[in-house]
């Protein structure tokens, strides 16, 4: 399943194989982040999300509970942040945007990197939570 922040992009897990040589196969699951905006001028970040993913808009109801904040002024500061974060990237400035307990998105020049957390890593696949997060 998925979340997509409207005006920034989609978060998602995707369960891949992973080869542990004499020792077999094992699947993990892995986070992924597909940008919304469309920059051209950008590099890195080429992700394309499986068809088979279920994708769901961001729920900001649920989040004021967990925050205490009603669902609009949420919203509101979520949509303020993007459209900052969009003008930073239109100016090519060098800027990180952090997703508590997920990860970092960061530009450097033209390229776009999302970091993912080891912690985030290790609660989504316990089974491998060392080779998962190498991996990521």
């Amino acid at each position: 399943q998925g979340i997509v922040v409207q005006g920034l992009g989609t978060f998602c897990t995707v369960q891949e194989p992973l080869n542990l040589g004499e020792e077999g196969v094992l699947l993990v699951r892995r986070p992924i982040f597909k940008l919304g905006m469309h920059m051209v001028w950008l590099r890195g970040l080429k992700v394309t999300l499986p068809d088979d993913i279920k994708i769901e808009p961001l729920n900001y109801h649920l989040l004021s509970l967990f925050i205490s904040f009603p669902p609009h002024i949420i919203q509101d500061c979520v949509e303020e942040t993007i459209r900052l974060f969009s003008f930073h990237l239109e100016k090519k400035h060098n800027v990180a945007f952090v997703f508590r307990d997920i990860g970092v998105l960061t530009c450097q020049g033209d390229t776009l990197y999302m970091m993912f957390y080891a912690s985030c890593i290790k609660r989504l696949e316990k089974r491998a939570s060392l080779i998962s997060a190498l991996r990521s």
